[in-house]
């Protein structure tokens, strides 16, 4: 027995010295901060019982904001892909001036706090700001909307969909396209089936992630959304307006909705791309 659990601590056949003791620490450590709060959220709506649950999810409320946050998630992810994939083909592709800067600016709305891009954008598309304003001359009103909630989702996506293709564009080897060209392939058949199909379960695991980003965004969002009730209010700012209300078993239960539905999505997403990447091998 002892010499099992001294095997076991040392990692066996592994060449990491103490490798099991570590891997266990590591998943005792991330079940703290991932498994346990999810198994919280999941428990804590339950706790005032059946029917307070019910009555918390009859809220229509809870679902126009639930719709409004999935449905801007689901169009600045979908936009996303050609403007990703445009940047990205451009850094690896292009012989653009500037090309090292524009590839330090790509990961600027992951640096940035959420509240500073939300200020920036809504002082950009704003009434009185410096392209609203020219843009409201021509009936075209970005903010406050939930146009300018997919502007903002927007903002803070592409970067997930650039760095997901861009290291699959390096990849790609160029002597397909001339062979194609040279086949007497068309620059259209060379640009989808050359190209973009190697590229679809990058640009898919993009989507996810950018719609995932979308889904949970606060900060950014708040300042240009307009957070008017069954028009542009958000699922997290809902959770934070019914925590104001002391309202924690509405706020769970909406929590609870939207990690649910998240996390369907995230599947569906992982399928979608499992599919793509054995389409791609049969090809």
């Amino acid at each position: 027995m002892k010499q099992a659990v001294l095997s076991f601590l040392r990692g066996g056949g592994s060449a990491l010295p103490g490798y099991r003791l570590a891997l266990g620490a590591t998943l005792l450590w991330t079940g703290f901060f991932i498994l346990l709060p999810l198994c919280a959220l999941m428990i804590r709506p339950w706790q005032d019982g059946v029917g307070a649950m019910a009555a918390a999810l009859h809220d229509a409320r809870m679902f126009a904001a639930l719709w409004t946050s999935f449905s801007c998630a689901f169009l600045a992810a979908l936009l996303n892909i050609p403007l990703g994939l445009l940047l990205a083909w451009a850094l690896v592709r292009g012989d653009l001036p500037g090309r090292r800067i524009a590839d330090a600016l790509i990961d600027l709305p992951l640096a940035l706090p959420t509240a500073v891009s939300g200020i920036t954008l809504a002082t950009l598309y704003g009434p009185q700001g410096w392209l609203g304003a020219p843009l409201a001359k021509l009936g075209l009103v970005l903010a406050y909307s939930r146009t300018g909630i997919v502007l903002a989702l927007m903002f803070v996506g592409l970067p997930f969909v650039v760095r997901t293709v861009e290291p699959v564009l390096k990849n790609l080897p160029r002597d397909m396209e001339d062979a194609a060209v040279l086949l007497g392939a068309r620059p259209w058949q060379v640009v989808t089936r050359v190209v973009i199909a190697p590229l679809l379960p990058a640009l898919v695991t993009g989507f996810g992630l950018a719609l995932a980003r979308g889904v949970g965004e606060y900060g950014s969002v708040i300042f240009i959304a307009g957070n008017q009730p069954f028009r542009s209010e958000i699922a997290p700012l809902l959770i934070v307006v019914r925590l104001q209300e002391f309202d924690y078993g509405g706020a769970t239960a909406i929590a609870l909705v939207l990690l649910l539905i998240s996390l369907l999505a995230l599947v569906l997403v992982s399928l979608v791309r499992r599919r793509l990447s054995v389409w791609g091998e049969q090809r």
